[in-house]
C-alpha cells in the first residue's frame, strides 16, 4: 500500500486521478446512449446503430495524434477550448434531429473529442516521478475500468426515467461541462522541473521502432481483450448460460482490477511485450472450458494480466518518449488501442464462425504469444543497431 500512498498524498497526482474518474463517466455512458436512442428512438436498425458507432469511434481515433500535437505545442486551454466550443453546439442539437444530421454532428464531435485519456495519462504522468509513476498509472487503469463499468449501467438506467433524447442531451452536457472544468482546473501536463514555455519536441526525436512496437503492443493487447469478450458472448451462448454471461464479464474483469493493483505496488517495470506474451499464454486455459463456471475461473486468471499490460505501455512510453513529445504519442498509442478495439470483434467473429468459442480463445492467445515475441525480437534488432552505431560514431 505505501506505493499508493505515495501517490495519493500528492495533491497534484490525486486531484488528476480524481478529475479523470469523473470525466470519463459521461464519455462511456455517451456511447451506448448513442446506440440505443438510435434503436429505441429514432426507430433505426442496429446495423445504423453500428455505423453510427464506427464513425465516431474513428474520428476519435483520427483526432488523438493532431490533438495530442497541439497539447504539446500550445498547451492543454488552447487545445481543449475548441473542443468545448464544437461539443456544445454539436449536441445541442444531434439528439433532436435525425438520424444522417445525428451521424453528420456526431462524427464532427468527435473530431473535436475532448481528449480525456491524452490528458489525464500525460498530467499523471507530469506529476509523478520515476519511482511512483507506475502506481500512479495503475491507479488510473483501474478508474478507466470503474467509469466503464459505472458510465454504461448509469447511460441505461437514465433512459428508464427519461427519454433516449433527453438522457443523450444531459449526458454529452455533462461531457462539455466536463471540459469546462478541465480548463478551469488546467492541470499541468509536465513536470514541475519543465518550465511552461520550453518547446514541442520534434516527432522524428521519438517516433522510431519503440515507440511503433509500443502501439503495436496496445493494439494487440486491446485486440486480444475485445475478442476474447465477444468470444465470452458465444461460449456463454454454446453452453445454454446466457443469464450468467454478465457475471462471468464482471468476474474477467475483476481479474483485471486485481492484477492492475498488484502490478502498480511493484518496484520493477517488466517489458510490455513479456506481459503480452504471458497474457496470451493465460488465455490458453480459455479454450479447453466446458462451462460457466470453468469459464469464470480461467477468466479470473486471464484478467489478472490485462490491466498490467496496457499500464506496462503507457508507463514505458513515457521513459522513451521525452515530455515535449508525449501528448502526441499518447494520441498515436490511443489511436492504435482504439484500431485493436474494432479489429478485436472481427477477429473474434471469424475465428467462431470458423471454430466457435474454442477458435475465438485460441485466436486471442495465438496473437498475443505471437506479436510479443515478433515485437521483442524487432525492439532488440533495433537496440542493437543503435548501439552499434553508437559504438562506430565514438
Amino acid at each position: 500500500m505505501r506505493a499508493y500512498l505515495d501517490v495519493l498524498t500528492n495533491p497534484a497526482a490525486r486531484n488528476v486521478l480524481i478529475l479523470g474518474a469523473l470525466v470519463r463517466i459521461p464519455f462511456f455512458a455517451g456511447s451506448v446512449l448513442l446506440a440505443l436512442h438510435v434503436v429505441q428512438t429514432l426507430h433505426g436498425s442496429y446495423a445504423q446503430a453500428g455505423a453510427l458507432t464506427a464513425v465516431v469511434t474513428g474520428c476519435r481515433a483520427a483526432s488523438g495524434p493532431w490533438r495530442g500535437r497541439f497539447l504539446d505545442r500550445i498547451g492543454l486551454r488552447r487545445t481543449i477550448l475548441p473542443s468545448i466550443l464544437v461539443g456544445a453546439v454539436c449536441w445541442s442539437i444531434a439528439p433532436f434531429a435525425g438520424y444522417w444530421v445525428l451521424l453528420g454532428l456526431a462524427a464532427l464531435a468527435g473530431l473535436f473529442e475532448i481528449p480525456i485519456f491524452s490528458v489525464v495519462r500525460q498530467a499523471v504522468i507530469g506529476a509523478t516521478t520515476e519511482r511512483t509513476r507506475q502506481s500512479a498509472l495503475a491507479l488510473e487503469s483501474v478508474s478507466v475500468e470503474a467509469a466503464f463499468m459505472i458510465g454504461p449501467v448509469l447511460g441505461v438506467a437514465m433512459t428508464v426515467v427519461m427519454s433516449t433524447t433527453v438522457a443523450l442531451f444531459c449526458m454529452e452536457m455533462a461531457l462539455v461541462s466536463a471540459g469546462v472544468l478541465m480548463w478551469v482546473l488546467n492541470p499541468p501536463l509536465r513536470s514541475p522541473d519543465q518550465q511552461a514555455g520550453t518547446p514541442a519536441v520534434p516527432r522524428r526525436a521519438w517516433f522510431r521502432t519503440e515507440f511503433v512496437a509500443l502501439c503495436a503492443g496496445g493494439c494487440a493487447a486491446i485486440t486480444m481483450l475485445a475478442a476474447c469478450e465477444l468470444t465470452f458472448v458465444a461460449a456463454m451462448r454454446d453452453f445454454g448460460e446466457q443469464r450468467w454471461l454478465g457475471v462471468a464479464l464482471a468476474i474477467w474483469g475483476f481479474g483485471s482490477l486485481v492484477g492492475g493493483l498488484a502490478y502498480g505496488a511493484l518496484h520493477r517495470q517488466i517489458s510490455t511485450y513479456v506481459l503480452l506474451i504471458a497474457l496470451g499464454a493465460v488465455t490458453v486455459p480459455m479454450v479447453f472450458v466446458t462451462g460457466a463456471v470453468s469459464l469464470g475461473i480461467t477468466g479470473f486468471f486471464a484478467g489478472l494480466l490485462c490491466a498490467p499490460t496496457l499500464v506496462a505501455s503507457i508507463d514505458q512510453l513515457s521513459r522513451i518518449v521525452p515530455e515535449g513529445g508525449r501528448g502526441e504519442a499518447i494520441g498515436w498509442h490511443g489511436a492504435a488501442m482504439t484500431l485493436g478495439n474494432g479489429l478485436g470483434s472481427g477477429l473474434a467473429g471469424v475465428a467462431i464462425d470458423l471454430g466457435g468459442y474454442r477458435a475465438g480463445f485460441a485466436a486471442s492467445a495465438v496473437l498475443g504469444i505471437g506479436l510479443g515475441v515478433g515485437l521483442s525480437l524487432m525492439v532488440s534488432a533495433a537496440r542493437s543497431r543503435t548501439a552499434v552505431k553508437q559504438d562506430a560514431m565514438s
